[in-house]
């Protein structure tokens, strides 16, 4: 083996070896991430790129692929959202898919290489008569082989059980922002809510998926506030997807001007930071990023991708365009085996008050 090969194998052995270095923390001031958010670029990055080696390969990237089972008709008024019936975007509400139409998905995600599977449902909340098809939905994903996620809005504790009974593995509700800017874009769901949800999901002894969206408009320490909420949670995220606006015309953010994406690359530096041992996710808006950008966002921490040429209702990179540029990258899809469900742990009461 040439040396320089030897040498970068043998540091990066070292530092996975060494995990427990970097120190994981609940408690997070405010004026402690706004400081981290403003350090010069080159630290920031070098910084979350020394403590994402500490937890994982820092070339291999997670990759799941989203499917949406039931599209629009949401009475939420979500301000970037294409699916609220409140806006005129020229989208067609779905019914729920049949079971077989969403294994027919889920086995051509498998061949694609991915590993987990994650299904959107446009609900506030799931009626009690649609629980035993998405049940059904999850037991035929588990049983291809791979992990499960959902997202279907807000969960009373026995959906969430049912979920978790069920084999679901992930269930996904973002915060989407600091609880400051949230009623600049959400009023039809409070911030408690949210956190509500998560703290059924976690009860239940699933993992949980919680991220945000950037370039609403939001300020710099919105973004901070985003994210020492997830990182002052009891338990971090296992996956924190880190989502930038796709301005949809017809909704109130569509004109929305750009976020600098220098700020982008930040959010997410500092997300590895904060929450070391989390997949810090690029989801919605990779369409608006060059290969560059994407490069950054590995280098800054980001180590999973949603794959495949639809995100939700918005436009996501050609699944072969990921793969020609990981292979440039020399970065490997990550290989995961699907875990048993945990044993429901006690819970754990989120209020967003105790880490404002």
């Amino acid at each position: 083996m040439h040396s320089s090969v030897a040498a970068t194998t043998s540091t990066t052995t070292t530092s996975l070896a060494t995990a427990a270095a970097t120190e994981i923390r609940h408690d997070w001031s405010r004026r402690e991430v706004e400081a981290l958010l403003a350090q010069p670029f080159n630290d920031l990055l070098f910084e979350a790129q020394t403590v994402h080696r500490q937890y994982f390969d820092p070339n291999q990237v997670q990759v799941s692929t989203l499917l949406s089972i039931k599209t629009g008709a949401c009475p939420e008024d979500c301000a970037y959202c294409p699916q609220s019936t409140r806006y005129d975007t020229g989208l067609e509400a779905e019914a729920l898919m049949e079971i077989e139409q969403v294994l027919e998905q889920a086995r051509a995600a498998v061949v694609s290489g991915a590993t987990r599977f994650c299904m959107g449902a446009a609900w506030r909340s799931p009626k009690q008569r649609d629980m035993p098809q998405v049940v059904a939905m999850v037991k035929g994903v588990r049983a291809l082989g791979l992990e499960s996620c959902m997202t279907l809005g807000m969960l009373t504790r026995n959906q969430a059980q049912e979920l978790s009974e069920a084999g679901l593995d992930y269930y996904n509700h973002n915060l989407d922002t600091s609880p400051e800017f949230y009623g600049d874009v959400i009023t039809t769901r409070t911030y408690q809510d949210r956190l509500e949800t998560l703290d059924h999901v976690r009860g239940a002894g699933m993992k949980v998926c919680s991220g945000g969206i950037v370039g609403m408009g939001e300020k710099q320490t919105d973004r901070a506030g985003l994210l020492q909420q997830l990182a002052n949670l009891p338990q971090h995220p296992e996956s924190v997807p880190i989502n930038m606006l796709v301005r949809v015309q017809g909704t109130p953010l569509a004109e929305e001007a750009d976020l600098d994406p220098f700020e982008f690359i930040r959010t997410i530096a500092a997300a590895r930071i904060m929450m070391p041992a989390s997949h810090v996710r690029l989801s919605a808006g990779r369409e608006e990023m060059n290969e560059q950008m994407h490069a950054l966002a590995y280098l800054a921490g980001a180590n999973s991708i949603f794959y495949g040429e639809k995100l939700l209702t918005t436009p996501n990179p050609q699944a072969n365009s990921d793969m020609a540029l990981f292979a440039r990258l020399g970065i490997e899809p990550e290989r995961r085996h699907v875990e048993k469900v945990p044993e429901t742990p006690s819970p754990h009461f989120y209020d967003a008050a105790a880490v404002s």
